[in-house]
């Protein structure tokens, strides 16, 4: 598959996965005052800076707000409009994220040679090896943020009019605002992303993605507070409590739950168009269905799948068949009644070309 398209559709979306890779990235708006002086720098030049920026050791705290307009929460905290997490990095390879929930709280360790995956919830710990494929899943970007920031502003760059939009201040420090609109022969959804860039490091401390149509962030991803400086090395450390259970991961299996493991690997998923028009089309295994509808309340046993997707989705009929579409803010899926799925930035009919094509 594409891994350029791919990163487009899949960030587009806004899924609860993507905005766990991102929410190293990013942060709201800091206080306000006059925009900073800084010196003038041409967009390619400042693109080619974000491409080339090494992540210093630091700490910050994370922030992440959406408003994508969906029926069903994404955040992973169970419908909370924001997700707030605590960052650290040695600028080395070496990181550690606490990701606080309502009632629990998610914590990754990368030490260097092993990714822990701490759930206080059901005091669970997953145990994934550096360099195993499916732990790429897990973002070692919680060590380098800067790697997650490069290869979102190198994958949207060439179908995009970039520009610099002046200054501001973002977790108190003067950033540059990168600003990446698609070109007018892109049929999307979204209006424009916006990138600030930290004016010293030239690390991105906050992204916004903003539909057409609305005044307000779609997506809000950043830092709040961002202090570069060594970090004490006792936190790239790991210790499993006392009675908890861990489980390591082996090479080939998903980081998932039991009920959706290794299904990911079935849908034979594919990318058709280019830009921010990409979609991901593929077919979703019936048993990944119903662990979704399980997951969203339904009867336990046989869920209703279709009924659950009559809820909040409309029905929609093409050469590819019945299906069903929901729209938010800054994308649409398409899910077929045999199992088959389109997702993309990009109106309805764009999804029923792709899936139709496929």
């Amino acid at each position: 598959m594409n891994r350029k398209r791919t990163a487009i559709a899949v960030a587009a979306t806004g899924t609860a996965a993507g905005l766990v890779g991102l929410a190293l990235l990013a942060s709201p708006a800091g206080a306000g005052g006059a925009p900073p002086a800084l010196p003038p720098i041409a967009a390619e030049d400042l693109v080619a800076s974000v491409l080339n920026a090494k992540a210093p050791a630091m700490s910050g705290s994370v922030q992440v707000r959406e408003n994508l307009g969906l029926p069903i929460p994404v955040l992973p905290t169970g419908g909370a409009d924001n997700v707030s997490a605590r960052v650290y990095s040695d600028g080395a390879g070496k990181g550690r994220i606490a990701l606080a929930g309502r009632n629990d709280e998610t914590t990754v360790v990368a030490d260097g040679e092993t990714v822990w995956i701490w759930s206080s919830k059901d005091r669970s710990v997953r145990k994934i090896e550096h360099g195993q494929a499916d732990a790429q899943r897990v973002p070692e970007q919680l060590a380098d943020p800067t790697s997650a920031a490069q290869q979102l502003v190198k994958a949207m760059q060439a179908e995009s009019t970039v520009a610099v939009d002046g200054t501001a201040r973002v977790a108190d420090r003067p950033v540059y605002q990168l600003l990446l609109t698609p070109k007018p022969t892109e049929k999307t959804l979204l209006r424009e992303v916006r990138v600030a860039v930290d004016s010293e490091t030239r690390i991105p401390l906050r992204l916004e993605v903003l539909a057409n149509g609305a005044a307000e962030p779609a997506l809000r991803i950043g830092f709040t507070e961002f202090n570069p400086g060594a970090q004490d090395p006792n936190l790239f450390r790991f210790d499993v409590p006392q009675g908890a259970t861990v489980k390591e991961v082996k090479p080939g299996e998903h980081l998932d739950s039991k009920a959706t493991k290794d299904l990911f690997s079935q849908l034979d998923a594919k990318t058709v168009g280019t830009g921010w028009d990409t979609v991901l089309v593929g077919k979703v295994p019936a048993q990944l269905l119903e662990a979704a509808a399980s997951a969203a309340g339904a009867p336990a046993g046989r869920p209703d799948v279709t009924g659950l997707l009559r809820q909040f989705a409309k029905p929609v009929d093409g050469p590819f068949g019945t299906g069903w579409v929901v729209t938010t803010k800054v994308g649409a899926a398409l899910v077929t009644q045999d199992g088959r799925v389109a997702i993309g930035a990009v109106p309805e009919q764009v999804l029923i070309d792709a899936l139709s094509s496929k």
